[in-house]
């Protein structure tokens, strides 16, 4: 891995087109790989993932990826419908989440759950044409296209693919009305991380108790994201799988 990751950045630095840098570490990273990856029956959805719409009263999706709402413009491949999964340990999790915040007033509302393999090899594919920037202006306007991997926004793999990370933010639970986090889902930049400075109190606040409740109930926040949470004991810290969300 630590050669994987040297070589990578040496090709990277040495202005190497960025679709030629994707081939030759997607060549390099396979055979690293492709034994984690569950290829085996990929229509068939594992007996402990769950749909958090059964699971969890009250909670809301807006599953960016199963439209074109989101950073690629187009919907993305693995999405049939607009459901969300996780494992069973990760949705008992988030419902003991939603309950607490319903003393407050509050839910929750999902961006993406569980994310199959061939989603992220389409954001890979997404990223090696740099004439493609569509939604260049609302989701990176800050950042060249050709980068995402390099700061931390694209990676060939995600832990969202093992079952047990989540993207949500905070809505009003009788109106459903999204509560002010400073900053859309999906928009790479330092504006997004928890503590950006960017954000003023009251957002910062909102982001605070997001990440405070999450991390009680078992979650570890991710430090480029307000809205990425990953169950730290998740029950396949080392599979991807490649289901469809359907």
């Amino acid at each position: 891995m630590v050669f994987l990751v040297n070589y990578s950045r040496k090709i990277l630095y040495d202005n190497v087109s960025l679709p030629m840098y994707l081939l030759i570490v997607s060549l390099l990273s396979f055979t690293m790989f492709f034994t984690e990856i569950t290829h085996a029956n990929p229509a068939s959805i594992p007996q402990d993932f769950v749909y958090l719409h059964e699971v969890i009263p009250g909670i809301r999706l807006k599953m960016s990826y199963y439209t074109a709402d989101n950073f690629v413009g187009k919907p993305i491949d693995g999405y049939i419908r607009p459901r969300a999964l996780l494992t069973k340990s990760a949705a008992d999790a988030l419902a003991a989440v939603q309950k607490e915040l319903a003393a407050f007033g509050l839910g929750l509302k999902i961006f993406d759950a569980y994310r199959p393999q061939r989603a992220v090899n389409h954001f890979v594919r997404w990223a090696g044409d740099l004439q493609d920037n569509l939604m260049k202006s609302r989701h990176y306007p800050n950042i060249d296209k050709s980068r995402l991997f390099e700061e931390g926004y694209l990676a060939l793999h995600s832990s969202h693919s093992r079952g047990s990370t989540v993207d949500l933010t905070l809505v009003a639970s009788g109106s459903g009305e999204d509560i002010d986090m400073g900053g859309i889902f999906d928009f790479f930049g330092p504006e997004s991380w928890p503590t950006a400075i960017t954000a003023t109190p009251s957002q910062r606040a909102h982001r605070m108790l997001l990440k405070t409740l999450m991390e009680q109930h078992g979650f570890a926040p991710f430090a480029q994201e307000w809205w990425h949470f990953t169950l730290k004991n998740e029950p396949y810290p080392d599979t991807y799988f490649d289901f469809p969300v359907q």
